[in-house]
């Protein structure tokens, strides 16, 4: 059974965006089903954030602020669990090396280059893109990519034994609530053209290459894992929807 509760409690991990103060975080785990919904208000506020923009500047100063715009309402969440992900596997040997470096809450040469590149390339897209549909991209692109690390959870355990700062991440989402996330996930593209739906596919592939990558490494994943494959999989939609462009 799925609970209004844990929608706000998803909220309020994973966004600075206000919620009910009174809230039961027993049930935070199982809230994760709700993290496509979530990324419906981050990549709505960040659509939001390009189109004014893009009344001003040019589409490229457009797609930092609608990037800018994203962090601040998430707090650089996953994008901190990539950082994370390539330090510990960039510099890492061995499990329990790798997983002391993702626990480290200083950033190395990986976790730097690794961001660094991921936001020029997500500003590049995003300012090549018309500026009528960026804003419906990053609407999709958001919810979609939220999508994925639930993939993970089904798929794989979690690696670490100890408590960690990821509290949704020891979850074993259920038939269902992979379905009800999809469903959620992928209500967005109404708003793109239908062949924009095949876009949807790579960041899947992507989400299966990275599971195997961190069982093979890790035995599992860790929250950082799980936000690196959130990332990713934004990433690998918006190529997709650049190379698809040309053709729909």
């Amino acid at each position: 059974m799925i609970y209004p509760e844990r929608f706000w409690l998803a909220l309020g991990f994973y966004t600075r965006l206000p919620c009910p103060p009174s809230l039961d975080y027993r049930q935070l785990p199982q809230a994760a089903v709700f993290l496509p919904m979530v990324g419906w208000l981050v990549g709505a506020l960040s659509g939001a954030a390009f189109y004014l923009a893009a009344l001003l500047w040019p589409p490229t100063v457009a797609a930092v602020i609608a990037l800018i715009a994203g962090i601040w309402i998430t707090g650089a969440f996953h994008e901190d669990g990539f950082a994370d992900v390539c330090d510990g596997f960039g510099g890492g040997y061995g499990k329990e090396r790798i997983l002391a470096i993702m626990k480290d809450s200083a950033i190395g040469v990986y976790g730097t280059l690794g961001l660094m590149l991921l936001l020029l390339l997500k500003v590049g897209l995003l300012g090549s893109m018309d500026v009528r549909i960026a804003p419906w991209i990053l609407l999709s692109g958001h919810s979609v990519s939220r999508l994925m690390p639930l993939l993970l959870m089904r798929r794989y355990r979690y690696a670490r034994t100890e408590n960690s700062k990821s509290g949704g991440a020891m979850f074993m989402p259920r038939f269902a609530d992979l379905s009800f996330a999809m469903a959620i996930a992928l209500l967005p593209f109404v708003f793109l053209p239908a062949g924009c739906l095949l876009a949807a596919l790579p960041p899947v592939f992507s989400t299966l290459w990275l599971g195997r990558y961190f069982n093979r490494h890790i035995d599992g994943y860790t929250g950082d894992c799980l936000g690196a494959c959130q990332q990713v999989a934004e990433i690998v939609f918006y190529l997709g929807i650049g190379a698809l462009w040309t053709s729909i």
